[in-house]
């Protein structure tokens, strides 16, 4: 049987780690891809990660290549190509330059490859799915954006922190743009199944939402470039959902139209992930203010794919 292909474009540290994590997983076959002056780079990073594989007990083929001709027939295929942002930039502040890079490898992609899924993770999210969704002329449920994995990760690790408990007994939601105004929502946080509400003081609460929201930057600030590590583990979750064909519910920028009343526009949601994309939109309640939170994120959404709209 075939085993599976996984194209990564963009292989700084985001798309090496995303490559060195879905190795580790024995995954798929990874083509790693970058622009020619980094031809001697991407070739070392695939070589080196390669050759990991007897001490870590993986075995898939790892390539990397500025040759678009490589990543044919790709069963799904990432996308991070782009700027990171600098200390006192917005994810927003890169949509002109990111925007030309993410539509052109796209389009050589999904020339390559036309029945792959493609997992976007380059900023400003939304809008680049937006983007890659346009340009690649893929059905909606085969574009879906890596944010949701992050953020709520990154969630569940500040929560763990205040209570003192494991992280694999935090589970949340979170909605809404990778931006921040995205929407963490508390009332389905829980802990082993016990209501973080009443664990945690709603004003304790409220500032590792507030915490959550401006995660990016915090890492920005620290490192003076954006994370990797976390960003390529979210996005390996869904990869290994997809593959495998495992139906997870993850928080994705998903395609929604009539969906919670979105109208056309990809934004963080609960969806299922499966061999064909995104197979189900999963529509949860919303009180008042979860619902004025989330449209006020979906019309930030809207306007940064108003711009994407005037440059393609």
């Amino acid at each position: 049987m075939r085993r599976a292909k996984l194209s990564i474009i963009g292989a700084g540290a985001v798309g090496a780690t995303c490559a060195h994590w879905a190795a580790a997983k024995g995954l798929a076959d990874i083509v790693l891809v970058d622009v020619p002056d980094k031809r001697g780079l991407t070739e070392g990073k695939a070589l080196d990660l390669a050759e990991s594989g007897p001490v870590e007990g993986f075995d898939v083929q790892i390539v990397g290549t500025d040759d678009y001709a490589q990543t044919a027939d790709s069963d799904v295929v990432v996308i991070t190509a782009g700027v990171p942002r600098r200390p006192g930039m917005s994810r927003d502040d890169l949509i002109q330059t990111n925007v030309k890079i993410v539509s052109e490898v796209t389009s050589r992609v999904a020339a390559a490859s036309p029945e792959a899924v493609l997992v976007v993770v380059s900023n400003p999210l939304d809008a680049m799915v937006y983007a890659a969704w346009k340009v690649s002329g893929f059905p909606q449920q085969r574009v879906v954006g890596q944010a949701g994995c992050l953020d709520v990760a990154r969630y569940c690790t500040f929560i763990a922190m205040e209570i003192g408990c494991s992280v694999e007994d935090v589970r949340a939601l979170l909605m809404g743009g990778h931006g921040d105004d995205m929407v963490p929502l508390v009332r389905y946080t829980t802990v082993s199944g016990i209501p973080a509400t009443q664990l945690i003081a709603p004003e304790r609460l409220e500032e590792i939402v507030q915490r959550t929201r401006m995660g990016g930057g915090e890492i920005v600030k620290l490192m003076g470039t954006s994370a990797w590590y976390a960003p390529a583990a979210g996005v390996i979750q869904m990869v290994e959902s997809i593959i495998c064909d495992k139906k997870r519910i993850l928080p994705c920028a998903a395609y929604c139209e009539a969906e919670y009343g979105v109208g056309g526009y990809f934004v963080g949601v609960p969806c299922v992930l499966g061999g064909r994309g995104v197979e189900r939109i999963v529509e949860v309640e919303l009180d008042a203010e979860e619902r004025r939170m989330f449209e006020a994120s979906v019309a930030r959404v809207k306007a940064l794919c108003r711009t994407v709209d005037g440059m393609l």
